[in-house]
């Protein structure tokens, strides 16, 4: 029997003042680690699906043993270094099934879509799902590791996100596929747009 894809979900403990740091200077600390608990609760209650493996790659590394999350669910370290040394990490342990690294912060992800992004990689080397900032909240491999040097250079937290990662999946002579474009929750903009303050992101 072929190996089952993996669902990578990167979560972050939800403490105050390591989780959602930005969200936080304009809502408030606690604000934010509440919508952080039950956004990422929500996203996990989505994305249980036999048709593939949810892995919870959790930072910081100490974290792993805490009982934020269900108990039944894997549980690996994102690692060290930057967003994208940790997400090469966290490819590293994918085996050759595809595999894919979503965040915690989307509001709208969905079973469907992730379903759609592993279609999509049938006919594609790599996939994203585009944010409207210019990053992504989803990337994916048919198959890992991540080929050396993927996320090198890339400008984080930034417009230019998404171009750098497709620009070094290109030098690598791999085929890049789109998934739906969603929004993630990083500003009091993005909080009150996703509905947010109305409670409607957390809804399972």
């Amino acid at each position: 029997m072929a190996e089952r894809p993996t669902v990578f979900l990167m979560v972050k403990a939800p403490r105050p003042g390591q989780v959602k740091t930005r969200l936080a200077r304009e809502i408030g600390e606690m604000a934010a680690v509440r919508f952080h608990r039950h956004n990422t609760a929500a996203v996990i209650r989505r994305l249980r699906d036999p048709r593939w493996r949810l892995v919870l790659a959790v930072a910081p590394e100490a974290a792993t043993n805490v009982h934020w999350w269900p108990g039944d669910l894997p549980r690996i370290s994102q690692g060290h270094g930057d967003l994208g040394a940790r997400m090469a990490q966290v490819f590293a342990q994918a085996g050759a099934a595809p595999a894919l690294i979503v965040g915690s912060d989307i509001p709208d992800i969905t079973a469907a879509r992730v379903a759609a992004a592993f279609q999509a990689l049938r006919g594609a080397e790599a996939v994203i799902g585009p944010a409207p900032d210019g990053g992504y909240w989803l990337i994916g491999l048919r198959r890992g590791p991540a080929p050396r040097g993927l996320f090198d250079g890339v400008r984080w937290s930034g417009p230019h996100a998404r171009a750098d990662t497709i620009a070094n999946l290109d030098a690598q002579g791999l085929d890049v596929a789109l998934a739906d474009e969603l929004r993630d929750v990083d500003d009091a903009a993005s909080y009150r747009a996703a509905g947010a303050a109305n409670a409607r992101v957390i809804r399972p």
